[in-house]
């Protein structure tokens, strides 16, 4: 069993910036992030492989989002970048594989909101 827990969700204007940051309680092939809009399915946001050297991205947030990972503290980053107000959901952190394009996610965490305003 893997633990999540994420930190660093809020409320930021549209333009802005954001860093999220999940801690893992033991390390797996890869880790990453989902989100979830109200009304919507979960979706694959970015994944980084343990190693730090393959990363995934879901084409509307390339260019904007960055994901890092640094195995000395356990921890995943997102950092976000010229937020625009369809980048609001709620953020979980996984843990699991990655895939060609995504991840398979194993373990989850609670979610951290994220809100973009005009």
């Amino acid at each position: 069993q893997v633990r999540l827990v994420e930190s660093g969700g809020g409320l930021v204007q549209a333009g802005g910036s954001l860093r999220l940051s999940c801690t893992f309680s033991s390390s797996t092939h890869g880790n990453g992030w989902f989100r979830q809009a109200p009304g919507k399915e979960r979706e694959f946001v970015a994944a980084i492989k343990w190693s730090g050297d393959n990363t995934n991205y879901a084409d509307s947030v390339k260019g904007r989002f960055s994901i890092s990972i640094d195995n000395a503290k356990n921890t995943v980053y997102l950092q976000m970048n010229s937020l625009k107000p369809e980048d609001t959901a709620v953020y979980y952190c996984a843990a699991g594989r990655l895939t060609a394009r995504t991840m398979s996610a194993y373990y989850w965490g609670q979610g951290t909101q994220v809100t973009v305003s005009l």
